[in-house]
C-alpha cells in the first residue's frame, strides 16, 4: 500500500474527514507519516522513539471514531505515559523506564482516534525552553538547522514544522508549548488551569503551572482537540471554568470588537527586546485595527522580581522533588552522574529553601495572580511578543556566571546555607529570562494563551506573537486566532527541512 502524496496540503481534521468519507485508508496515512520521519528525522531529531508497531496495531484492531480517527500523531516523551513504552523524561537514569499504565491524556487522545506511532524529543524533566537534552540530543528547528526549536516541546514542534504530522501532544510549565510553536512557526495553546487532566500518576507538576495541549499547524486542530481532551478527571485539583458549545465552533465565528492591550515591555525583566520582535508587534497591532479592535498601549504593574524569582524557586523546589521522586520509582539512590549538570545544581539549590521560603514565594505569586486578572478585566485580550527574539542558537541554557561556580559544589556538598544566602535566584532571573521573557507569567496565573506565527524575521525565521485572556475565556482567544488565521494565512509556509512537497 502506498502512502499519501498530498498528506501536508490538510491539517488533521482534514486528514480526519478523508478518512471518513473513504478518500484515504489511516494505513496510508501512517505509511506516509512514517516515510517522511525517515526522510527528515536524521536532519532534526525530533522523533526519539517508533511505535510503528503498536501503531499498525491500533488500526487493526479498529479506531475509536473521534474527531481525528485515523490521523498519525506524536507525543512529547514527558508525562506522557503510554502503557509498555518508555517514558525517559529526557533523563538518563529513566532510560529503562516503561510504565505500566496509561496517562488520562493519552486515553484521550486515543479516544479522540489518532494514530499515535511515536515519541519525541524533550530537554530533561522539561526544564529549559530548549531541547538538549544530553541522552537523546539536540533537536534541531526545521527552519534553520543551527537554531533551537525551542522546548520543552521541541521535538514536537519540530516533527509538525518538518511536515511529518500536522499535529502533536506537548506540554506547557513556562512556556513550553508556546516556545517551540514560536520557533517552528506554528500554533501553541496552551489552555486555562484545569481544562486538560494530569492524572492518574501526576496531580499538580509545578504547582499547578503545567498545562498539557498540542501544537498544531492550524487553530481549528488545537481547538478540536482540545474539545476532546478537557474535562477533570478523579482526584484532580483544579477545574477550569465550563464552556459553551464547543472550542472549535469558537474558530470560525468572528469575536465580538475586542479591548486589546499590547505592550513592548518584557514581563519578568526590564530592558528591550530584538527588533524583529518589536516589528512583529507592529505589525500584529495594525493588523487587529484593521480587524475592527480596539487596541490600546497598555502593560500589567506587575513586580518583575517577584515573578521571575518566585517562578524560579518553585522549579527549584519542584526539581528537588523530581529527584526524590525518582529514587521511589526507579526503587534506588540518585546520584549526580543520573542527571545533567543544570538539573542536579537546580535540584540542590531546591534543597537549600525551607518550607516557609517556599509558603512566602507561593503567597507572593498568588497575589501577583490576582493582580494580573484584576487587570484584564479592563481588557478582552494582552498581547506580547511570545520571546524576545528569533530562535536561539545551541548552549544558551547551559550554567554560566555565578551557577557554573557553584554547580561542583552542588554536586558534592550539602549546601543548604551557603546557596540560601547567596542572591542565587537573582542570578539565575538575569540569566533565564533574557529570551524567555513572558510566558511563565501566564503559568502562575494560570490564564489561557496562545503563540501565532504572525511574523517571520529577515532571515525568514518564525516570530510568534501571544495572546493571553482573562481566566476561563479559552474561547475568545479561540475565536480571534481563527479570525487572524484567515487574515494572515500561515498553513502553506514551509520550512526549509520539510518532508513533502513545497506548494
Amino acid at each position: 500500500m502506498n502512502g499519501f502524496k498530498d498528506y501536508d496540503k490538510y491539517d488533521a481534521l482534514g486528514l480526519a474527514a478523508l478518512v471518513k468519507r473513504g478518500e484515504v485508508m489511516p494505513e496510508q496515512l501512517l505509511i506516509e507519516a512514517i516515510n517522511r520521519r525517515n526522510a527528515v528525522n536524521s536532519q532534526i531529531n525530533a522523533v526519539i522513539y517508533n511505535m510503528d508497531d503498536l501503531a499498525y496495531d491500533s488500526i487493526k484492531k479498529g479506531l475509536p471514531q473521534g474527531a481525528f480517527a485515523g490521523v498519525p500523531f506524536l507525543i512529547k516523551d514527558l508525562l506522557a505515559a503510554y502503557a509498555g513504552v518508555p517514558l525517559t523524561s529526557g533523563c538518563r537514569a529513566f532510560k529503562h523506564y516503561v510504565p505500566d499504565f496509561d496517562s488520562e491524556m493519552i486515553k484521550r487522545y486515543k479516544a479522540s482516534g489518532v494514530v499515535i506511532f511515536g515519541k519525541t524529543n524533550t530537554p530533561e524533566f522539561g526544564l529549559m525552553g530548549v531541547t538538549e537534552p544530553v541522552l537523546h540530543g539536540i533537536t534541531r528547528n526545521p527552519w534553520n538547522l543551527q537554531r533551537t526549536s525551542g522546548g520543552s516541546s521541541g521535538g514536537s514542534a519540530a516533527a509538525v514544522a518538518a511536515g511529518i504530522v500536522p499535529m502533536a501532544s506537548g506540554g506547557d510549565g513556562g512556556g513550553s508549548l508556546r516556545i517551540p510553536a514560536s520557533c517552528c512557526g506554528l500554533v501553541g495553546f496552551k489552555a486555562t488551569r484545569g481544562r486538560n487532566p494530569h492524572g492518574p500518576a501526576v496531580t499538580e507538576p509545578w504547582f499547578g503551572q503545567v498545562q498539557e495541549g498540542v501544537i498544531s499547524r492550524s487553530v481549528r486542530d488545537s481547538a478540536a482537540m482540545l474539545d476532546a481532551t478537557q474535562g477533570r478527571d478523579v482526584g484532580c485539583l483544579y477545574d477550569a471554568p465550563a464552556v459553551k458549545g464547543t472550542f472549535l465552533s469558537c474558530v470560525d465565528k468572528a469575536p465580538k470588537k475586542l479591548k486589546i492591550a499590547y505592550t513592548y515591555e518584557p514581563l519578568l525583566r526590564d530592558g528591550t527586546i530584538d527588533s524583529e520582535c518589536l516589528q512583529g508587534l507592529q505589525a500584529t497591532v495594525a493588523l487587529l485595527r484593521d480587524l475592527g479592535h480596539d487596541v490600546v498601549e497598555a502593560s500589567p504593574p506587575l513586580d518583575k522580581k517577584t515573578l521571575a524569582e518566585g517562578y524560579l524557586l518553585r522549579i527549584a523546589a519542584a526539581t528537588a522533588g523530581e529527584v526524590l521522586d525518582s529514587e521511589r520509582m526507579l526503587g534506588r539512590r540518585m546520584g549526580m552522574d543520573d542527571f545533567e549538570t543544570e538539573t542536579w545544581s537546580l535540584a540542590r539549590l531546591g534543597q537549600s529553601f525551607n518550607a516557609g521560603d517556599l509558603d512566602y514565594a507561593n503567597r507572593q505569586l498568588y497575589a501577583q495572580t490576582r493582580v494580573f486578572e484584576q487587570w484584564m478585566q479592563q481588557y478582552d485580550v494582552f498581547l506580547t511578543p511570545t520571546l524576545a527574539a528569533p530562535p536561539v542558537t545551541f548552549g544558551e541554557f547551559h550554567l554560566k556566571g555565578i551557577e557554573k561556580l557553584l554547580s561542583p559544589l552542588a554536586k558534592r556538598l550539602p549546601l543548604g546555607p551557603l546557596v540560601h544566602f547567596l542572591p542565587v535566584l537573582s542570578h539565575l532571573a538575569a540569566q533565564s529570562f533574557q529570551w524567555v521573557v513572558s510566558t511563565p507569567v501566564m503559568n502562575i496565573t494560570g490564564n489561557p494563551s496562545v503563540s501565532l506565527p504572525l511574523h517571520w524575521s529577515k532571515d525568514n525565521l518564525p516570530v510568534g506573537m501571544m495572546f493571553t485572556a482573562r481566566y476561563g475565556d479559552d474561547a475568545t482567544l479561540f475565536s480571534l486566532a481563527g479570525q487572524l488565521e484567515k487574515a494572515l494565512p500561515w498553513l502553506y509556509r514551509r520550512a526549509g527541512v520539510f518532508a513533502g512537497e513545497k506548494i
